[in-house]
């Protein structure tokens, strides 16, 4: 053999233990984790050029006043708030400063829709008319499915995209929106077919929390989300904030900031009517965060971690475009798709964002976070449908290439560690085979076969150096890579789902040489 097989420890089969009478390996989950140490200190010594950052485009796009948050793990690692948050009385906007954040109040709403599916109080596969009877029979085409409130929550309903209307809701009461109902509503597509953007579902959901909690849309958001975060600022109702801390919102005309007067709180605050602070909104991020890694850990008092990870999966398809141009000018092909609320996009660097943009006449707000790397940005700004996304992504990519952060690292179970020596004590001569295969293994690879392949790889390879660590893809499939005096080998391979799990699949390949 060209390896040492002192070098392995032979195992034959998993430990067992026996739990409530079934058999369990030591195959104990690991969460992810992230390699580098110092990723905390790295980002910080780049909030200079990130406020810089900020600070031209609010100029360049005329803000009256902005507000911008960078969290990490968690952690509100830096804020700063800058401009006017009211011009008529040369009010400063600051810390505490509140701002009306349009759509990205979505989420909260569709959070409050799973945590009463949870409780067992709602299903989403509901039909929207079990809870507004006026809205039985009302689709496009007689073969359309009945809208659920899975449909209302994806933007799958089939209403038309209403932004320019819907802005002009907010303060429509609960009665309003029934007569609307109750009149007939007009269609742009078929139900559960296409994606189209809908503030008309979002109030709707508003209505259904109601009847379901008993508690206004509002209300049941502030007792059962924004009070256990402490969010105690947060709130739907403008005349409820003192004039030192509310951001009046602004439109330019003619090169001059014009007031756009607030509207109330109403049905159609569902959809977009919170008014937050950075600090507040900042903890909400970390909520969704905190979802992330998969882990054993207990549970946060607001939400299970499942749930929130459910917002964040892709639910209705939006597009594909291959030649997406980012801010800096990079052009890389990305997904997106509609959550539960919420935004997803993924791109061709494997880099998966979450958030939502927000825009009414007198605000515009974004807040987006990378899953995987435990990074998110929240940015405020009292004009009209402020372009906020846009820096959003900017700093977000700044932040990834200057501090350069890496993904989390799927931890290596131990199952994946004992097949792996159990396997490599035994290539490349495929004798004295340990019974670490599943029973389909070798129907699907012939014993001759991976003797003569094993036999030829190794003799390209040269005479083995060293064997990597294991690298996970998941907890049931990783590959480690052999360097060779000539050319390095990779071994990969895939378990099985029985217990103990066995080697289903494997590959042993040559890599490029060096």
């Amino acid at each position: 053999m060209i390896m040492k097989k002192a070098l392995f420890t032979t195992l034959l089969f998993a430990p067992l233990m026996f739990i409530n009478g079934f058999a369990q390996t030591t195959n104990q989950f690991k969460p992810a984790v992230f390699a580098d140490e110092n990723r905390k200190a790295k980002l910080q010594a780049a909030m200079p050029l990130v406020e810089d950052l900020y600070k031209e485009y609010a100029t360049k796009y005329h803000f009256p006043a902005y507000a911008f948050a960078i969290v990490l793990d968690g952690e509100l690692l830096y804020k700063k708030a800058a401009g006017w948050a009211n011009i008529e009385e040369k009010i400063p906007a600051n810390d505490e400063t509140m701002f009306r954040i349009a759509s990205m109040s979505k989420s909260f709403t569709t959070m409050a829709i799973l945590q009463l599916r949870d409780a067992g109080k709602l299903r989403l596969d509901d039909p929207v008319n079990q809870y507004i009877p006026a809205m039985k029979g009302q689709v496009l085409t007689k073969d359309g499915a009945p809208i659920t409130i899975r449909h209302l929550m994806s933007h799958q309903a089939g209403f038309p995209e209403d932004n320019p209307w819907g802005d002009r809701q907010l303060d429509d009461s609960e009665a309003d929106l029934i007569a609307l109902i109750e009149k007939g509503l007009s269609f742009s597509n078929t139900t559960g077919s296409y994606y189209e953007y809908s503030n008309l579902g979002f109030a709707m959901l508003g209505y259904i929390i109601h009847q379901v909690s008993g508690l206004t849309y509002d209300a049941y958001i502030k007792q059962s989300i924004l009070d256990p975060l402490g969010m105690q600022h947060t709130t739907y109702e403008y005349r409820t904030i003192p004039t030192k801390n509310l951001a009046k919102g602004y439109r330019t005309i003619k090169g001059n900031w014009v007031n756009v007067p607030l509207l109330k709180d109403g049905i159609y605050g569902a959809m977009g009517g919170m008014i937050t602070s950075i600090d507040d909104f900042a903890k909400y991020l970390a909520l969704h965060q905190a979802a992330w890694p998969e882990r054993n850990e207990p549970e946060n008092k607001v939400i299970k971690r499942s749930t929130v990870r459910e917002m964040h999966q892709p639910y209705t398809f939006i597009d594909l475009n291959p030649n997406y141009q980012f801010p800096s000018g990079k052009k890389l092909a990305t997904t997106s798709s509609y959550s539960y609320g919420l935004n997803w996009m993924h791109d061709a660097e494997s880099k998966t964002s979450i958030g939502h943009s927000g825009g009414l006449p007198g605000f515009g707000s974004n807040w987006r976070f990378l899953p995987e790397y435990g990074l998110g940005v929240i940015f405020f700004a009292n004009h009209t449908y402020a372009p906020t996304s846009k820096m959003n992504l900017i700093v977000l990519d700044t932040l990834v290439k200057i501090a350069k952060l890496q993904p989390r690292i799927v931890s290596v179970s131990p199952i994946l560690e004992q097949r792996q020596k159990a396997l490599l004590s035994m290539i490349p001569s495929w004798e004295k085979i340990p019974a670490i295969f599943a029973e389909n293994f070798f129907d699907d690879y012939l014993l001759d076969e991976l003797k003569a392949e094993a036999k030829q790889l190794f003799e390209k390879a040269g005479a083995i150096k060293s064997v990597g660590k294991m690298i996970a893809e998941n907890q049931l499939r990783g590959y480690c890579v052999l360097e060779g005096a000539k050319q390095n080998l990779k071994l990969s391979f895939t378990l099985s789902p029985e217990n103990p799990a066995l080697i289903q699949e494997y590959h042993l390949e040559l890599m490029d040489p060096k």
